[in-house]
């Protein structure tokens, strides 16, 4: 928010109480009007509001339009080849090389835009397992982005542990600043540029909120891979009397990983993404962010009832106006509705967001050819190349 008018804002009083030592001018980040640090989600909710960025719906939770994107922009996203780290990436369709110098100078645009702004911090953490967590800094122009990133990530626990948080990684997310394909070299004005040499990733002209959750991901799959960690785009969950009687299940957006997961007669781990270490399964985040176009009460119980709940904040769900009534069967905006929620929303969570070693891994597909059957039990070496193959269709 361009804030010119010096509005005082209901969190502006206490907007540096948990500011880091660590600032944000360390990172070139300078002349903001103000920068409001590690809020909660209370504050960041009256945030949100008083910046009419989304409105609170029946039962407290803040539902958000995301305008033109309602999903991941897959081909606006890049990054820096390097010499350091060219190597260890799979350039192509999914991974598309950018200039260092370009993405120099679009940084250099993106600061200057920020400057006489409000912006708001969250220091968080990527990582269940303390041997792996990655210190991540996510800025954000919408209060209600600063609200998803703490409802998605692993919070610090004490005022001391803020004031000396010092990030490996910085994410800057500004849905309002544009690029420009003539001088960028972008594919549109929209962008998710990251570089692994600078610690930096940049996002512009979206608001999705899935593009920071996303990022995360992406530098998380790279690095973990270095450590000896497998990094994973699935949901686990684990036997409440045996820590080793994991199940994990892969699977596109949308197969049923989020409600596969959310087993009531089991712990969940996690929702979407994982590490796999020599000492077991880990989450990667701190909370679940579900599709809920179609969720109902009777066939998904634990996830309904987080659309219904203070602190969850919900994606392009319309809503009546009076009476504040979701429609969680409205696909007018998009069908890819979203519910954003801490992970210990689901009363059988673990707390610790981690446990051993699988013993059940479950491939969700929707096979379209009848390449197998239904429900089918294949060998390691079998289940090994169908999911090199990345099979689905």
């Amino acid at each position: 928010m361009n804030n010119l008018l010096n509005i005082k804002t209901p969190a502006e009083s206490i907007a540096q109480i948990r500011k880091a030592d660590y600032n944000l001018s360390n990172q070139g980040v300078i002349n903001l009007r103000l920068a409001y640090w590690n809020l909660t989600t209370e504050a960041l909710v009256e945030e949100a509001v008083f910046r009419n960025e989304g409105s609170v719906v029946a039962g407290g939770a803040f539902d958000a339009n995301t305008g033109k994107h309602t999903a991941r922009s897959a081909n606006d996203k890049f990054v820096v080849r390097h010499t350091d780290s060219e190597n260890n990436i799979w350039w192509g369709v999914y991974n598309r090389p950018f200039s260092g110098d370009k993405f120099e100078v679009m940084v250099d645009r993106m600061l200057g835009f920020l400057q006489g702004r409000d912006v708001f911090v969250q220091d968080v953490y990527g990582g269940a397992d303390e041997a792996y967590r990655l210190p991540v800094r996510i800025v954000t122009e919408l209060a209600w982005h600063s609200h998803f990133v703490r409802n998605m990530f692993i919070l610090p626990q004490s005022l001391e542990e803020y004031k000396r948080f010092v990030p490996e990684f910085t994410i800057i997310a500004m849905p309002s600043f544009k690029g420009a394909p003539a001088v960028d070299s972008t594919v549109s004005d929209t962008f998710i540029c990251l570089s692994f040499e600078k610690k930096l990733a940049i996002i512009g002209n979206t608001a999705y909120a899935g593009e920071i959750k996303k990022s995360v991901f992406t530098i998380l799959n790279y690095l973990l891979p270095l450590e000896g960690v497998l990094s994973m785009h699935c949901s686990a969950n684990v036997n409440p009397d045996n820590a080793d009687d994991v199940a994990l299940f892969f699977g596109l957006s949308g197969t049923g990983k989020t409600t596969l997961s959310a087993d009531p007669t089991r712990r969940l781990i996690g929702d979407d993404e994982h590490g796999w270490s020599d000492n077991g399964i880990f989450n990667l985040e701190g909370g679940c962010y579900a599709k809920c176009i179609g969720l109902s009460e009777a066939a998904e119980p634990e996830i309904y009832a987080t659309t219904k709940r203070f602190g969850t904040i919900l994606e392009n769900v319309p809503f009546d106006p009076i009476t504040r009534m979701i429609d969680l069967d409205d696909d007018s905006l998009t069908e890819n509705t979203r519910a954003s929620y801490p992970l210990e929303f689901i009363a059988n969570a673990m707390p610790e967001k981690k446990a051993g070693h699988p013993k059940n891994v479950i491939l969700l597909t929707c096979d379209a050819s009848g390449v197998m059957p239904p429900i089918a039990r294949l060998t390691p070496n079998q289940a090994l190349y169908q999911f090199i193959s990345g099979y689905t269709s």
